[in-house]
C-alpha cells in the first residue's frame, strides 16, 4: 500500500508557474513509476507526466510538452511538477499516483489531489 499527498497548488495568473510535490508513504516508493493526472470540472481524469523509477524515462502529455518537468528524489520519496508558463486551460485538480506506466495507465494508488487554478 502507497500513501500520496499532493501539495503546492494555489491561485496564479496566466503565465506563472508552480511546483507541485507529492510525498509517498512506501519505503517501496522507487520500486514505482510515478505519474501526474489531471481533472478539469466537467472533464475525465487525464495524463499529464510520468517518471520511471529510476528517472531514465519521462513521458508528457502534448498540451503539456516544454511547459511541464516531472521529477523525482528517491531519497525523500517525492515526486514534483514544475509547471510553467501555465494557462488558464491548465486550471484543474491535480493527482499524484503510483504503480502504473510511463504512458498512464495502470496506476494503483491515488493522491487526494491538489487545486491548481490559472486565471487570465
Amino acid at each position: 500500500q502507497v500513501q500520496l499527498v499532493e501539495s503546492g497548488g494555489g491561485l496564479v495568473q496566466a503565465g506563472d508557474s508552480l511546483r507541485l510535490s507529492c510525498a509517498a508513504s512506501a519505503r517501496t516508493f522507487l520500486m514505482y513509476t510515478m505519474g501526474w493526472f489531471r481533472q478539469a470540472p466537467g472533464k475525465e481524469r487525464e495524463f499529464v507526466a510520468a517518471v520511471s523509477w529510476n528517472a531514465g524515462s519521462t513521458y508528457y502529455a502534448d498540451s503539456v510538452k516544454g511547459r511541464f518537468t516531472i521529477s523525482r528524489d528517491n531519497a525523500k520519496n517525492t515526486v514534483y511538477l514544475r509547471m510553467n508558463s501555465l494557462k488558464p486551460e491548465d486550471t484543474a485538480v491535480y493527482y499524484c499516483a503510483a504503480g502504473g506506466d510511463v504512458v498512464g495507465y495502470g496506476y494503483r494508488y491515488w493522491g487526494q489531489g491538489t487545486q491548481v487554478t490559472v486565471s487570465s
